[in-house]
């Protein structure tokens, strides 16, 4: 129904935000992810985004790219998640976090998201398993390289540093790096 929306940005209130389009404020409401990379108010902003009608209200959901509203779309159509359970688990984790999550079935590592528990946790990996790789656009023999990827980042957390510090460190690494290698690089390049 309305699958984009370009215009300034008038208000922003985690997790909503309020765009202006030609005069007409369309509340919507984001992940976090998307949140923290918005410009400043009265700025241009372009959101795609997801429209819900339900019984008592029309909802927006907006997000920053592609990638990240198609993984919302997969989410709402498990039962059991909401859209702001979607919002919730694309606030905790980025679209590449779930799709590794889910191919390497870490159910703790979803618990971590608010609102999350063992049985949705559950739900969600068989669900969402060969559907976020393939959006992805990895090749099934890629897990090698992506363990040896989240190694890289459980040692950079262990060693004090956010997940997103790390994230970021981890795409500055050549691709085929082993463990420790990545670990030393990793460091420098955050030093």
């Amino acid at each position: 129904m309305i699958g984009r929306l370009t215009g300034l940005l008038a208000e922003k209130s985690p997790p909503q935000v309020v765009l202006d389009v030609q005069g007409v404020g369309y509340e919507v409401d984001v992940p976090m992810s998307t949140f923290y990379n918005l410009p400043a108010l009265g700025e241009k902003v372009t959101l795609l985004t997801h429209f819900v009608v339900r019984e008592d209200a029309h909802l927006l959901y907006g997000f920053a790219s592609a990638e990240e509203r198609a993984t919302f779309r997969e989410l709402v159509k498990i039962s059991g998640v909401g859209p702001r359970t979607a919002l919730s688990i694309l606030s905790g984790l980025s679209v590449a976090d779930l799709a590794g999550a889910v191919s390497r079935q870490e159910g703790a590592r979803l618990q971590k998201v608010p609102g999350i528990g063992k049985k949705t946790a559950e739900r969600l990996l068989l669900e969402l398993k060969g559907k976020l790789g393939a959006d992805l656009g990895q090749p099934a023999g890629a897990s090698v390289g992506s363990e040896a990827q989240a190694d890289i980042v459980q040692a950079l957390m262990a060693l004090g540093y956010s997940e997103k510090d790390a994230s970021a460190a981890l795409k500055r690494l050549p691709a085929d790096v082993g463990v420790s290698e990545g670990i030393k690089l990793a460091l420098k390049a955050l030093g």
